[in-house]
């Protein structure tokens, strides 16, 4: 039943992957996938259709609500590393106020699409990915709970590993509340636009009750909340459409100006530090050592390498000014790896690729807490969260 999140696939990827499955949590959260192809993805139709496969699934025994208030463990791994997060309620007040921080700037289209999605179903059928500053009392009471057998324990098609428990202790539940009652801040990390859905949802349903008292489900919302230092920030790449009339060699002359550029052959080549970029052109990889007049590492922003390759490179060479609009650029999430890079150039449907050093969390929590938006495209997290674990109702 647990799927990949809404906004991982498309609606043709997402039929295909849901075929004949008739327990996917895509018929919830994507629900085009029932519905003819071409449909407007914001007609009501599709949002109606949720709402309906959502009751189903509670009719039919699928989602079983719990008899109580329970926090949950979410552990997420692959390879050697796993990451453990406590699924619970944010507060909408918090949203509000700025005690959950953001770092990207959200799509009012993408935004109003969540919005009706929680409207319609009340509900909230996908959790959001924050990170908070370590606490070591937490990571014990998740050491305790993780000792006995986890509910859910399934490897997905992707190969990641979902872990799954249930903390039904009472004691455990009272201090863990308390914990996070002493956490300062959470940091959005994956899922601005279901957070400010979901906030914005709530705020509204207390606007409209003239009875409200402040502990109404509506003023809660669904999240997943991990701790900064298990967490890992993949690269987001760029590709691009043309060199914007220039002529390569024209190009590399450019590239000099700002970069100490190292011819590295035909073989990937990855940036290993910050500052540090590989291209992509033509058959060969080059790399590209920032030069120090490029970049400010007292910035928040000006520290980070999508805006060094955005200030020297796509709007003064390539005359791109706009990352959310243009339609020359394209963007690459580094858990595909380099190879896919190298393929969209070499079918031409690209002219030059750049890999980029990852954003580290420090940066992420640097900019949030400086009131800072980083350019578009600049985090990319894996695994995502799986869908239909847990769901939250609001009635």
């Amino acid at each position: 039943m647990a799927s990949r999140p809404y906004d991982v696939l498309n609606s043709a990827e997402a039929r295909e992957e849901v075929g004949d499955n008739k327990y996917s949590f895509l018929r919830v959260v994507k629900p085009e996938v029932e519905l003819p192809e071409g449909i407007d993805p914001y007609s009501q139709q599709l949002y109606d259709k949720a709402r309906e496969n959502f009751r189903r699934f509670i009719q039919d025994g699928y989602l079983v609500r719990d008899n109580k208030p329970n926090f949950y463990v979410y552990a997420q791994s692959w390879g050697e590393k796993t990451q453990y997060g406590i699924v619970g309620c944010a507060g909408v007040e918090d949203y509000m106020n700025d005690i959950i921080k953001k770092h990207e700037l959200t799509r009012p289209d993408k935004e109003e699409d969540r919005m009706k999605h929680v409207r319609v179903t009340n509900a909230n059928a996908e959790p959001v990915f924050f990170t908070y500053r370590k606490e070591q009392a937490i990571d014990e009471i998740v050491e305790k709970v993780i000792q006995a057998a986890p509910v859910y324990d399934f490897v997905a098609d992707d190969g990641f590993g979902h872990h799954f428990w249930v903390i039904e202790d009472d004691d455990l539940t009272g201090k863990l509340e308390k914990l996070f009652a002493g956490v300062d801040y959470f940091y959005v990390a994956d899922g601005h636009h279901r957070t400010a859905a979901a906030a914005l949802v709530g705020n509204e349903k207390k606007k409209n009750n003239p009875d409200h008292k402040g502990d109404e489900p509506y003023n809660f919302f669904m999240a997943v909340v991990f701790p900064d230092d298990q967490l890992t920030i993949i690269d987001y790449n760029r590709v691009v459409k043309d060199l914007n009339g220039l002529s390569k060699e024209d190009f590399l002359a450019r590239l000099e100006k700002d970069f100490v550029i190292e011819k590295k052959g035909a073989s990937e080549y990855k940036p290993a530090e910050l500052h540090e970029m590989s291209m992509y052109l033509e058959g060969e990889w080059y790399g590209m050592k920032a030069k120090a007049h490029t970049y400010d590492d007292n910035d928040p922003i000006g520290v980070l390498d999508v805006t060094i390759l955005s200030n020297t490179v796509l709007e003064p060479l390539f005359d791109i000014k706009n990352l959310r609009t243009d339609k020359r650029i394209d963007f690459v999430g580094g858990i595909r790896g380099l190879g896919e890079l190298k393929r969209r150039v070499d079918s031409g449907e690209m002219k030059v690729a750049f890999a980029l050093y990852p954003v580290s969390m420090k940066q992420l929590i640097d900019i949030a807490d400086t009131g800072n938006i980083m350019p578009p495209k600049t985090t990319w997290f894996e695994p995502k969260l799986r869908s239909g674990l847990v769901v939250n109702a609001l009635d």
